[in-house]
């Protein structure tokens, strides 16, 4: 594996090396100890996989709180997702700032998203499917979004959104205020 910085800190895209034959190929997609060498120390506890029908369907922007922050690791295994992070980390140099990357199964790319991240992603290709990784289970007391339309954070998402959930559709703008940022 390749990990690649990103100018987010802490967030990576990864490029797989596979070793292919006459049969087809072989990929690692995780390795503890070459996680470690980037900083990953937490158990991954959780692993979903998730399928989008209708290319331009936009999912996000998802996060969790304390305490059930999560670090993700993403992958598209069939079809193409353009997938965005946004910096939430309060006092971080690139807070609000975001990275958007093409996961697809021809490139065979993944993202490794820190704590205090928001994710989603549009699809680019009917019937998509998704794998992630998480350090934290699932609490839904604990699950926050983002409108993923918000000036301030002014995401060119690649195509016109022709599908988002209606949770979606009702996540909240951000609001900074004097006293800080209320998410």
């Amino acid at each position: 594996m390749k990990f690649i910085e990103t100018i987010l800190k802490g967030a990576y895209i990864i490029e797989l090396e596979p070793f292919g034959d006459s049969r087809g190929f072989f990929a690692r997609t995780f390795c503890k100890r070459e996680f470690k060498e980037i900083g990953h120390t937490k158990e991954f506890v959780q692993f979903n996989h998730s399928m989008t029908s209708e290319k331009g369907t936009l999912r996000g922007l998802h996060y969790q709180v304390p305490p059930s922050s999560e670090v993700k690791l993403i992958r598209c295994i069939k079809g193409e997702v353009y997938d965005v992070i946004v910096d939430l980390r309060a006092g971080s140099p690139t807070f609000l700032n975001h990275i958007g990357v093409v996961l697809s199964e021809d490139n065979m790319k993944m993202i490794y998203v820190p704590e205090g991240f928001a994710h989603g992603f549009q699809t680019l290709k009917d019937n998509s499917q998704m794998i992630y990784h998480h350090t934290a289970y699932y609490t839904p007391e604990d699950e926050r979004g983002l409108y993923f339309n918000d000036p301030k954070l002014d995401i060119k998402w690649p195509l016109d959104i022709k599908n988002l959930s209606e949770k979606d559709s009702k996540n909240p703008g951000i609001d900074i205020n004097f006293n800080g940022i209320k998410i």
